[in-house]
């Protein structure tokens, strides 16, 4: 592989990025004047995919100001049976350390198994008592093969053959967690929550949390009820799976913004109880990041925006669904737009290519610096314990982003921001 070596920045001191992806992304580098090029290696920044991560980044000397998208090992973080792989470990290590306090809060996912291979353990889980499991691919997303079940002959490909041979693999592998059956619903409806976090190194762990994220509803009233177990449009919230129901109205999408969520609940449980949900969920995401911190391959080009999957239920307790290393960039809404830009024109202030800022900063526009070595801390007189879900006075007005022709037309949905 013949690569050219990075030639230093465009005319007038122009940046360049690369991406191969024509959405908000692609839309917040050229409103930055940035230029855009298809060199493999002559650019500033690289919003590259997964796949160039793991074909071509090791095989690049970066400068010292280049900046890619993801570490080389993101996986172990962004893989579901990995996630709870380092999880398990993170607290299993915790007690052997006689930090029990600490190893208690690493209750945030449920009960997991990765099958074929520990077919054996889940059977014997499975028999314990009834319950609705659900079934993940490891590695795919959108909703794509997700599916929820009662009883182990609805799972029969991994009954006929448990054992999980390298050579031979005889199922595609899957994780298997026991289904969360008591979600908080709004209007009767299941939501889980999508929030954002930027890191920008794993040594020292340096966490940005941005203060907007969504709550993407389903489109149909939310019921336990056996007979719709494979009803997905009722259990799985995800844009690509609500989007064929015949219940979808597109020009209204299926989010609400963090902030209108958090609002309505402390109209109903008051501000405390809401606070500490609220804070519990920034708990988990350190805590997560944490599990795999020793084990990531540190890198001070490297930077990752994680879409975080977060379900609460009815007794107000989050519940980590899984970790996305490429949370979608492509708007559904005009609403949707507004948000993304904002989110990505806010990441691409906290990474500074441009060397504007001072190193010391705490806030830089949506986001809210968390981690820095240890938990940044809250201003003594200030009364919530998380800026998750605050106003961002700091958002770029509507009017001033200039979005793609269809996304200009008015409709009647929700800001998200």
């Amino acid at each position: 592989m013949t690569l050219n070596k990075y030639t230093g920045k465009g005319p007038n001191g122009q940046l360049r990025f690369r991406t191969s992806l024509h959405n908000t992304i692609y839309d917040v580098a050229k409103g930055r004047c940035w230029k855009e090029t298809d060199s493999e290696t002559d650019w500033d920044l690289h919003w590259a995919d997964v796949h160039w991560i793991r074909e071509v980044f090791d095989h690049v000397h970066l400068e010292d100001n280049q900046r890619v998208n993801h570490f080389r090992n993101h996986y172990e973080l962004t893989r579901k049976d990995l996630t709870v792989k380092n999880l398990k470990r993170m607290k299993k290590s915790l007690e052997r350390e006689d930090k029990v306090e600490e190893a208690a809060k690493y209750d945030f996912f449920p009960g997991t198994f990765v099958l074929p291979a520990e077919y054996g353990l889940f059977q014997e889980e499975f028999k314990k008592a009834a319950a609705v499991w659900i079934m993940k691919p490891i590695a795919k997303a959108q909703g794509k093969g997700i599916f929820l079940f009662n009883k182990l002959s609805q799972i029969s490909d991994w009954k006929k053959d448990h054992r999980w041979r390298q050579d031979s693999p005889q199922a595609e592998t899957y994780i298997v967690q026991k289904y969360v059956d008591n979600p908080h619903l709004v209007g009767g409806k299941k939501y889980d929550l999508r929030v954002y976090v930027l890191v920008t190194s794993y040594s020292p762990l340096v966490v940005w949390l941005h203060r907007t994220g969504f709550a993407r509803f389903s489109h149909h009233r939310f019921s336990m009820n056996v007979k719709e177990i494979d009803n997905n449009f009722i259990h799985l919230t995800n844009v690509a799976v609500q989007k064929t129901s015949n219940n979808y109205i597109a020009t209204q999408g299926c989010k609400w913004s963090i902030r209108q969520l958090k609002l309505l609940m402390m109209s109903k449980y008051g501000p405390q109880p809401v606070d500490a949900v609220f804070s519990d969920i920034q708990g988990l995401i350190i805590r997560s990041l944490l599990s795999v911190q020793k084990i990531m391959i540190n890198d001070k080009h490297c930077f990752e925006m994680y879409g975080y999957d977060i379900l609460i239920d009815n007794n107000l307790k989050s519940w980590l669904l899984e970790v996305n290393a490429s949370p979608s960039l492509s708007a559904e809404t005009s609403a949707d737009y507004e948000m993304k830009y904002n989110l990505l024109e806010d990441s691409m202030n906290v990474l500074d290519l441009e060397k504007k800022c001072t190193g010391n900063e705490e806030r830089m526009g949506g986001y809210d610096l968390i981690y820095k070595g240890v938990p940044v801390k809250l201003a003594d007189n200030y009364c919530w314990s998380t800026n998750l879900g605050a106003r961002n006075e700091k958002a770029i007005p509507r009017h001033k982003i200039n979005k793609p022709p269809h996304m200009k037309k008015e409709t009647s949905e929700r800001s998200l921001i």
